[in-house]
Formats: C-alpha cells, sequence, structure tokens
C-alpha cells in the first residue's frame, strides 16, 4: 500500500480500515531500515497514526505542518513521497534523520534541536495573517520537548497573539510520570462528561435569564474559573487556560478514528489550541514497547534483522568516550563529596546514568533545558560545590550568555564535559559540534581541552576538577582510541605535547586529528619529509612556547574537528601574530568550514574535510608546494 502513496493526497482516498493497515505497513518499514541505518525509532513508531490523521486532514504543503526535534517524523517523510528513498535514511547522499525544506517542499520548518516548534509555528502563523494567506499551522511537540524554556515562551506569545494555531502535544509518558498523566486523563475526563455538559448549561441559562446584563460576564468568569481549576489540577497544562490557549483531551493517539475526527474541527476554532495526545513510545515494537529509552536512538545495525521480531546486538567490546567520561566521574564523586552532576534530559546519553543511581543526592536532570542547567550549576558553585555539566556539544550552543555571564564573569569552577564535539556521523549538520573550540575560547577565565584519547581525557578531568575557574573538555562521540596509555603524570593548563620533531613543516593537532596527524607524519617520512607533531591539547590558555617551536619550520597546518573560524586556526594565528618572528610563516587550516558538513559515516565526513591521514599528507605536500592545490 505504501508504494501507492506519492502525496498526502493519496491517502484521503483510503477508508479508516485502510489507513490502520498503512500504519503497520509504515511500522514494518521502519524497524528494518532503522535497524540497519540507525536513527531514531522508538519517538517516530509512537506517532505513526498521528501523522497519518494530521495528512488525512490537512492540507500539506499548503497547510504547515511543524515537527519539533524530529525524531517523531519518519512517518511523515513515508507519506510524503519518500518511501522510495528511505532505505537511504542517515546514509550519504540520502535521507537526511531530520527534518529539511532543501529536502522537501513539506518539510515546513528544520528539525535538529528541540523545543523550537512552537516558536516557528507561530512564526509562520503570523505571517500568514499579514499577508493575507489561508492555511493552517500545526506544532507537533512531545513531552520532553516542553520541558523547553522556549516552548514556555512561545505558548507565552502565541496565547497573547491569539493566533489561529494548533499545537499537538504528543504525550509519550516519558517525562511525565504515569501518575500526573492517568490525573491528566482522569480530569480532563471528568470535565467533558455528559453531566458535566449540561450542568454547565444549566448554569448558562440561568444567569442569562436572571441577570441579562452581567450575565454574559459571570458566564465567561465561570468559564475561566473552570478551566483554571483545570489547568492547576492537571500537568503538564497548568499555564495554557491563563495563557489564552483552548485545551482539549487527552486523546487516544493510536485511535484513527478519533484523531481524524477531533482534527477536523480545529480549523473551525479561530484561536490558539492545545491537543493533548496520549501515544505509546515505540507502539508496535515488543522491545522498543518494553525499553523506550534503549530504542530512542539507535545507531547502526542494533536490531539484527534475522530476528523476529527483532533484537539488540551483543554489547559492544570497546567503550566510549562517554563512558569513559561516566565512569571517572562516579568514582570521583565517591571520593569528593562536593561533586554533582548536571545534565539535560540525556542521562543515559551523557554517560551519568550510574551516577545517577549511586549518587541521587547529587544528580540532577534539568529537562531539555541547556540554559537552566548552565547557570542551576553556577549557583551550585558559588555555594562552594564542584558541579560538572554534561551536555552535547551542538546544545550547549543554546546557553552562550549563560556561559558568559552567569559562569565566566564570575569564575565559577564548572567544568563543562562537551560530548559528541566535532563530525557526529549519521546525525548530520543538526548535531554537529563544530562550534564550541570558537566560542567557549571566547569567554574570559575558561580553560578549554581536547583529549588525543581516553586516557589524556581522564587526566583533563583530573586537571578540571582542581581549576579555581570554569573549564570545558570537548570529546568525540564513538569509541575510544583503544592505544595504550603512554604518560600518565598530571597536566598543566595550557601544556602542549611535541609528539615528533621535524623540520619540513608542523602539524598542530587537538583531539581527534592528533592520530591521524602522526599517521600523516609517517606517510610523509616515506616521501623523505619530515613533520613535527604537536598534540596542542589546550586552546586556552595557548601553549605559546609549541607554537614557537613549530614556526621555525616556517610551515603550520592546524588540525581540528572545529569550525577554522576563532577554533584552534584562529588561536594559533593570534599567538603568531604576537610573536616578533624574523620571517613570514604559511598556516594552513584544516577543519570545518562555511560550508555544512553532510550527514554520512564519520570517516567519510573526515575524508571530506581532509583530516584523516591522506588529507592531511596532501595538506601538506601542498604547502610544501610539492603538488598543486
Amino acid at each position: 500500500m505504501l508504494s501507492l502513496i506519492k502525496t498526502p493526497a493519496d491517502i484521503k482516498k483510503l477508508s479508516l480500515a485502510d489507513l490502520k493497515d498503512l500504519a503497520e505497513e509504515i511500522r514494518s518499514l521502519m524497524i528494518k531500515v532503522v535497524g540497519q541505518n540507525g536513527g531514531h525509532l522508538a519517538s517516530s513508531l509512537g506517532a505513526v497514526e498521528l501523522v497519518i490523521a494530521l495528512h488525512y486532514v490537512f492540507e500539506a504543503p499548503e497547510d504547515k505542518i511543524v515537527f519539533d526535534v524530529g525524531h517523531q517524523a519518519y512517518a511523515h517523510k513515508l507519506l510524503t513521497g519518500r518511501a522510495d528513498d528511505f532505505p537511504s535514511l542517515r546514509q550519504e547522499g540520502g535521507l537526511s534523520g531530520f527534518l529539511r525544506p532543501e529536502e522537501s517542499a513539506f518539510d515546513a520548518f528544520i528539525s535538529g534541536h528541540s523545543s523550537t516548534s512552537i516558536s516557528a509555528a507561530l512564526g509562520l502563523a503570523s505571517a500568514r495573517d499579514q499577508l493575507g494567506g489561508d492555511y493552517s499551522v500545526v506544532a507537533v511537540i512531545g513531552d520532553g520537548a516542553l520541558t523547553g524554556g522556549m516552548a514556555m515562551e512561545a505558548l507565552n506569545h502565541a496565547g497573547g497573539l491569539q493566533k489561529n494555531l494548533l499545537v499537538v502535544y504528543n504525550d509519550n509518558r516519558m517525562s511525565i510520570s504515569p501518575n500526573v498523566g492517568a490525573l491528566s486523563q482522569y480530569l480532563s475526563l471528568k470535565l467533558t462528561t455528559q453531566e458535566h455538559v449540561l450542568l454547565r448549561q444549566r448554569v448558562k441559562n440561568i444567569l442569562e435569564r436572571i441577570m441579562p446584563q452581567k450575565g454574559n460576564r459571570l458566564i465567561k468568569r465561570f468559564q475561566r474559573a473552570e478551566e483554571s481549576l483545570k489547568a492547576f489540577l492537571v500537568s503538564p497544562t497548568a499555564f495554557l487556560a491563563a495563557w489564552g490557549f483552548k485545551y482539549i483531551g487527552p486523546i487516544d493517539g493510536h485511535d484513527l478514528g478519533r484523531l481524524v475526527g477531533t482534527l477536523r474541527q480545529m480549523p473551525n476554532l479561530m484561536r490558539p489550541v492545545l491537543l493533548h495526545v496520549i501515544t505509546t513510545k515505540g507502539k508496535g515494537f515488543a522491545p522498543a514497547e518494553k525499553n523506550p529509552l534503549a530504542f530512542h536512538g539507535l545507531g547502526r545495525s542494533k536490531i539484527a534483522p534475522a530476528e523476529e521480531p527483532g533484537v539488540q546486538e551483543a554489547a559492544k567490546s570497546t567503550k566510549t568516550y562517554t563512558e569513559i567520561f561516566g565512569d571517572f566521574l562516579t568514582e570521583a564523586a565517591e571520593k569528593d563529596g562536593r561533586i554533582n552532576a548536571i545534565t539535560a534530559a540525556m542521562s543515559q546519553g551523557t554517560g551519568l546514568d550510574r551516577f545517577f543511581v549511586l549518587y541521587p543526592d547529587r544528580a540532577f536532570d534539568v529537562g531539555i533545558a541547556e540554559q537552566h542547567a548552565v547557570t542551576f550549576a553556577a549557583g551550585l558553585a558559588a555555594a562552594g560545590l564542584r558541579p560538572v555539566v554534561a551536555i552535547y556539544s551542538t546544545f550547549l550552543q543554546r546557553a552562550f550568555d549563560q556561559l558568559f555571564h552567569d559562569v565566566a564573569l564570575q569564575n565559577l569552577p564548572v567544568v563543562f564535559a562537551v560530548d559528541r564535539a566535532g563530525l557526529v556521523g549519521e546525525d548530520g549538520p543538526t548535531h554537529h559540534g563544530g562550534l564550541d573550540l570558537s566560542y567557549l575560547r571566547l569567554l574570559p577565565n575558561f580553560t578549554v581541552m581536547a583529549p588525543r584519547d581516553e586516557h589524556e581525557l581522564r587526566r583533563m578531568l583530573s586537571l578540571a576538577l582542581t581549576l579555581k575557574g570554569p573549564s570545558a573538555i570537548r570529546y568525540p562521540r564513538g569509541a575510544v582510541s583503544g592505544k595504550p596509555e603512554t604518560d600518565g603524570q598530571p597536566l598543566e593548563a595550557g601544556q602542549a605535547e611535541v609528539m615528533r620533531e621535524g623540520q619540513d613543516l608542523a602539524i598542530l593537532a587537538i583531539g581527534q586529528t592528533v592520530w591521524p596527524a602522526m599517521e600523516a607524519a609517517d606517510r610523509l617520512l616515506e616521501r623523505g619529509l619530515a613533520a613535527m607533531v604537536v598534540n596542542m591539547r589546550f586552546v586556552k590558555p595557548l601553549d605559546q612556547k609549541a607554537v614557537e617551536k613549530a614556526a621555525q619550520t616556517r610551515r603550520i597546518i592546524t588540525a581540528e574537528e572545529n569550525a577554522v573560524a576563532g577554533g584552534l586556526n584562529g588561536a594559533v594565528c593570534e599567538a603568531l601574530a604576537r610573536l616578533d618572528l624574523p620571517g613570514p610563516v604559511k598556516v594552513k587550516a584544516m577543519g570545518m568550514g562555511e560550508t555544512h558538513v553532510p550527514h554520512a559515516n564519520p570517516g567519510r565526513q573526515r575524508a571530506l574535510l581532509g583530516l584523516d591521514a591522506p588529507g592531511l599528507e596532501k595538506a601538506a605536500l601542498e604547502l610544501l608546494g610539492k603538488i598543486s592545490n
């Protein structure tokens, strides 16, 4: 059936019974493709009927459907002409794992970071009204994303503007405790029973008869009181009535008949509406329903295709940088009671799950609220504790002002564990951590570092916990190097490491680029060229002596998985400008430039940027004039 769906218009020809069969077919294809390619499975499985119903009722792309994050939007891709290409999901040259307007006109807005959908949808709705348009705007947001402060700000603004806007709240119970969800359902149903509706009408009739002039005002007060009581008692809609939203629900998000019937009424309300939909994360796939967190985001080949209905692969044989960080911090917390761990809805994703079990009083999950996480940590540090904030690089970008105002200006000893730094592979441009060296280096009082391997990560964490000011350690996604420890001595802030001497040129590398730089030096040596390799370790404070030593070769390559503007390259060029050198030094920057790196295998991404050994060898030969650029 799915092969016949080229646009959402095709599903409008189907009966409700056909739609149920279509939902199962969509789930089967999702499980197969995500099992092979990786991706966000559980959320998308839970939203299948919801997405079908939205496209069955609304007229996309004329009507705008904005998805938050994109984790729940695989069915949307399948229903909007991309079913044939779906096996290419997250593969180089294939479909993105998130929503991108350049990929399809049906993708009304990009979705990679959380809690943005209501703001974007409100902007679209306001533009519609200014330009005289006549279309519906829908924001689909999950309960996890609703914890983000930006979502709250957008709800407040939308209620004030009173635009015709539908917010579909996809509640899969992943961020709300079961008792709260049950209370929400109970109260919502009680306030919409036939008895309650009749009582409301009787009160209205009486007031209109006995007080014709003041009756309407009293009726409105009665309605506001009712909504306020409901809002006060029912989470997560606690503020909606006061903010001018009409609350409807909750309804079963897997009941296609109920969904379609309810959605058809939405355009007629002509005001901001929040439709509360209850779904099951991982719906239709027993392992994901049982353990939705484990099936939230999968790497490649996490579901064995030979199994029915599928199982997770055996445990990985090597540890990841994330696990090394989590293990270190948990061990350190046993010795130092001041250590606290903070995460923004990613305790497992940042390796802190064991810390949360062992030290619950010192572990804080603040929800998808990175700005709050940073300032909360600053408060802990101001009171004498040692907070460690673990956030993915791409998400820490959202808290730049808090990093500056609340941490750096007060020189507070907050440690930032910046996970997923650099290239992240199949998640693509929205998730690359390619800016942190640049924006962190700007901040007063910060120490900013990146380890070449897992051993150096431990040493940097040890150093960070002794510093009197703020620090950030950025480390990559994925498995550790597996190389043996060569230097277990404590690190000194700003201390680089000359890993190889050479007089023909110098490669100044940091983090993930150090070992490819060493391999490139080996390849150059086979050509009779001696390359110095320096593991810079720190972009702030920068080792000025190491830069001066490298400058003696007159040719320097900087290598970093970061934007070359303002990162290691910027720091090195600034250092060279401060030196009183007898002659010019040629500098070639290797890193991430103005072009967004597309989703692909991480090794392929590094090759595209010339950050692997062959790429750095080629850059060196160009710098030496041995080959043309």
